[in-house]
């Protein structure tokens, strides 16, 4: 953790205040820093003081866009996916928004495509968490054919029709000729 001189200001304050034990002070300032640059520098050092703090869900959202390892990294990322219970959608909100931002590590791109595959209202959460992001996608349609939908069209015009026939048919039992 040597500051050579080409930290960041926020990573050097950040880590002047984790010295003098204010780590929520730390937090502050690099949760802040890292929601509108992309260092991943500050990224490994918001983790740090998150676990320090007994945070493991949160810096194991920082640490897995940081592409952070070691055993305390992966007991972090264990309880950041304990907590949102494996769902993507939430896990992809999870996230700082720069790292939510183009371009993105192919984990992070992984993370996001499993959160768009997962259920409907998953992806409103997504879309959501990327307008936060300000993430602008060009080439996703997220409103696209839906086969469910389509479905549940083609049921309800045979219902529909079914019901007719059998109306008829009653009618013909009941009043013959």
């Amino acid at each position: 953790m040597s500051d050579d001189g080409t930290a960041s200001t926020p990573l050097r304050l950040a880590r002047e205040a984790r010295e003098a034990g204010q780590l929520w002070k730390a937090r502050d300032l690099l949760g802040d820093h890292v929601e509108g640059s992309r260092d991943p520098e500050a990224l490994v050092e918001l983790g740090e003081v998150l676990f320090e703090m007994g945070d493991l869900p949160r810096a194991g959202a920082v640490w897995f866009a940081a592409g952070a390892k070691g055993p305390d990294v992966d007991a972090a990322v264990a309880a950041w996916r304990e907590q949102s219970h494996d769902d993507f959608a939430v896990m992809w909100a999870g996230l700082p928004a720069s790292a939510r931002s183009q371009p993105r590590p192919r984990r992070i791109e992984a993370l996001r495509e499993r959160a768009l595959n997962s259920e409907a209202a998953a992806v409103a959460e997504v879309a959501a968490a990327d307008g936060a992001a300000g993430v602008v996608e060009d080439d996703d349609d997220v409103s696209g054919f839906d086969a469910a939908w389509l479905i549940a069209w083609v049921l309800a015009v045979l219902f529909v029709v079914l019901a007719v026939i059998g109306a008829v048919t009653a009618l013909g039992w009941l009043f013959p000729g």
